[in-house]
């Protein structure tokens, strides 16, 4: 497959018909890119991975089968500030033709607000269809970045992955008689999407930095009022929780330098696990002396990124007490 035939795969400017879509082949094109990208970023190729990322967000596939995710995913019948859904065939078949690079600006997004289990209210940040399309587009050619440098033990919003594998992983870490860790940080990170450094991503997420850093200051719109967005990536988009995933990576081999890599000495004396799901996590530990030293080493890499710790909810607690996770 040449490099024109991917990035053409329908005549440029020639009118598709969305229903004769022949979305196998679209499904192998982009995987096919996909596994490429990989490769290249396990050989430490980043070179070649930029190239592949830019093949891959500017062919008749991704861009088909980005719209194809956001028109019929659960947010397919919500608009954002424009009003506007795809909802035909017709309209669908625009789209693709309409996702470039060139020329893009994203709008404001519309700024709504959903309960939480805790009966407070969270913001979500919902994209318009053509920004929802074009975050997908991206993060088509980001994932597989993401997920071959993905720290092990981190389960949340990751492609066959879920919340029992990381209460398997906490069960693993905590059931061995006489020989596992007895205490556990419990730790929260304080609005960890609506905080997370500009400058960071910008310097450290492999990607389009011009389309990054569109999506992070195109701001907000609540109550007809515009404002401003200086850091965090927002809840609701597409590409958001890949991103906070690829800020939070790194965890556990800060982790590993300090308190030792698996089956080393220090690392059994140590007993130092982390698991993580999205944004929440525990480590644990054979003292808590040893998780205080982890705290401490945490606070410091969450940091860098603009992020903190609650010292409210963050806590350090014996296995006998318990903990949520």
């Amino acid at each position: 497959m040449t490099t024109a035939e991917i990035v053409v795969g329908a005549a440029s400017g020639c009118e598709v018909d969305w229903h004769s879509l022949d979305w196998a082949k679209i499904h192998q094109t982009v995987k096919r890119l996909q596994m490429r990208i990989a490769k290249a970023t396990r050989e430490g190729r980043y070179g070649r991975v930029k190239s592949l990322q830019w093949i891959l967000t500017h062919s008749f596939s991704g861009r088909a089968l980005a719209v194809k995710r956001v028109t019929e995913n659960q947010g397919k019948k919500t608009p954002g500030v424009d009003k506007v859904v795809w909802d035909t065939p017709e309209l669908k078949a625009e789209a693709v033709m309409s996702l470039k690079r060139r020329g893009y600006q994203p709008q404001p997004l519309r700024r709504v607000f959903i309960p939480k289990a805790n009966g407070k209210m969270r913001p979500l940040g919902i994209p318009t269809m053509k920004d929802r399309a074009m975050q997908a587009l991206y993060l088509q050619a980001l994932e597989p970045v993401s997920e071959t440098k993905a720290d092990p033990n981190s389960y949340g919003f990751r492609p066959m992955r879920a919340s029992r594998d990381a209460a398997e992983q906490c069960f693993t870490a905590l059931a061995r008689k006489k020989r596992s860790a007895l205490w556990v940080l419990d730790a929260d990170i304080s609005g960890c999407f609506d905080n997370i450094n500009h400058d960071w991503l910008s310097n450290n997420i492999p990607m389009d930095k011009v389309t990054l850093k569109k999506w992070l200051k195109s701001g907000f719109k609540w109550n007809g009022q515009l404002f401003d967005t200086e850091a965090g990536t927002p809840q609701g988009g597409i590409i958001s929780p890949t991103l906070a995933n690829m800020t939070l990576d790194g965890m556990e081999d800060a982790l590993k330098k300090r308190f030792g890599v698996k089956n080393s000495s220090e690392a059994n004396r140590n007993k130092v696990n982390l698991i993580r799901y999205a944004d929440d996590f525990v480590i644990t530990g054979t003292t808590k002396e040893v998780l205080e030293e982890a705290k401490e080493l945490m606070v410091e890499f969450l940091k860098d990124r603009g992020l903190t710790l609650s010292e409210e909810k963050t806590k350090i607690v014996h296995i006998e007490e318990g903990f949520d996770f």
